[in-house]
């Protein structure tokens, strides 16, 4: 695939992205969910290694293709290993997955009821060593936890100028302002939060597009706008706490927006089973996560 059919992919096409970006403070958890516990490692660089393992089983699994997974998204460690000689974007490519990467490097304290990204100096030599290796496009992100205007327009601002630096490097940003779905403020939160996105979307300077990585609204259909705005390529779903059933019945209630899971991705997953057990089991997760993504329900609307 090349950029072209990697664009129309990501904008057109039946799947889902799987998020495979566990970083340095997540990783401890993902192994536990895993099976392997945190004897069973003494030093960063093997906690490493068994997450990298586990990733490697997961992308060259028979049911992990381009079929109902159209892209996945990758730690930078995972980035620039290899699977078997070749490196990690470039395999997901030949099962036909569109590679990302993630590039924030963790969240600020919280100030207005949100998190900002932290600063990321080393950007501009992260997006060109990724645009090397084949990647097609960034993922970034920052928490809302009130709805607090001034907080959250400072979250968009942040996000669309991260965004017009990946763009600048030639990827394409998925920007990730989640919202906390335990929220007190959720529904008015996801209200500010669209809000201020569509403000930021009618702004942009430019022709090029974005891609849209949001918490499933409580109030299904809301984030509609974003799905059909022109300056957006895709709109995708972080499962955000749900487990995988409750995840997928909400997603399936929301057009045009796709699963981008991570937990509700593996979280039947065990270190322990046979390869068959393990193909079978994560085909069985990505099935349900692709149809909630392609097949949808009909919401009833009030009169």
């Amino acid at each position: 695939m090349n950029t072209v059919d990697m664009t129309a992919k990501i904008a057109a096409g039946q799947g889902f992205i799987a998020a495979l970006d566990q970083s340095g403070g997540s990783t401890p958890k993902a192994l536990k969910g895993y099976g392997v516990e945190s004897d069973a490692w003494s030093t960063e660089e093997e906690m490493y290694g068994l997450i990298q393992d586990m990733r490697k089983r997961i992308i060259t699994a028979p049911s992990f293709n381009g079929d109902k997974v159209i892209g996945a998204i990758l730690f930078e460690r995972t980035m620039d290993n290899s699977i078997d000689g070749k490196p990690v974007p470039a395999v997901l490519i030949e099962r036909g997955v569109v590679p990302f990467i993630k590039i924030d490097k963790g969240l600020e304290d919280e100030a207005n009821g949100v998190q900002l990204m932290k600063p990321m100096p080393e950007l501009d030599a992260l997006l060109a060593r990724s645009k090397a290796l084949g990647v097609f496009g960034t993922k970034e992100r920052s928490v809302i936890n009130l709805a607090n205007r001034e907080g959250i327009a400072a979250i968009v601002k942040q996000q669309f100028e991260v965004g017009a630096q990946v763009l600048a490097g030639g990827l394409v940003p998925m920007l990730e302002p989640e919202l906390n779905i335990k929220s007190p403020e959720r529904a008015e939160a996801e209200v500010i939060l669209l809000e201020e996105l569509l403000k930021a979307l009618d702004a942009f300077p430019g022709t090029e597009k974005v891609m849209l990585k949001l918490s499933i609204p409580e109030k299904s259909g809301l984030f509609d706008p974003l799905v059909d705005h022109p300056r957006v390529l895709r709109v995708v779903a972080l499962s955000g706490g749900y487990a995988r059933p409750e995840a997928c019945a909400e997603l399936a209630k929301n057009r045009g927006m796709i699963a981008s899971f991570s937990r509700a991705l593996l979280e039947d997953l065990r270190f322990q089973m046979s390869e068959a057990e393990f193909d079978a089991s994560l085909g069985a997760a990505i099935d349900e996560i692709y149809t909630a993504s392609t097949e949808k329900t009909p919401v009833a609307v009030a009169a």
